[in-house]
C-alpha cells in the first residue's frame, strides 16, 4: 500500500494538470473539450480513491479474520 501523502500528492497533481488544461481549452473557446477533460480527470481520481479504499478494506478484512 502506498503512503497516504503519496496518494494525496497524486490527486493534487492531477487536479492541477486538469485545471491547467481546462483553463487553456476554455480560453481557446473549446468549452466542450474542457468539460470532457474535467470529466476524465474526475474519473482518474475516482479510480485512485476506489483502489485505495479497496486496499483499506482488504487490510481490515485480514486483521479481523486472523
Amino acid at each position: 500500500m502506498w503512503l497516504d501523502s503519496t496518494i494525496l500528492f497524486q490527486i493534487a497533481g492531477i487536479g492541477v494538470i486538469v485545471a491547467l488544461i481546462q483553463t487553456i481549452l476554455k480560453q481557446m473557446g473549446k468549452e466542450e473539450i474542457a468539460q470532457f477533460a474535467t470529466l476524465v480527470g474526475f474519473i482518474i481520481v475516482l479510480v485512485i480513491v476506489i483502489n485505495g479504499l479497496s486496499d483499506l478494506f482488504e487490510q481490515i478484512r485480514t486483521i479481523f479474520l486472523y
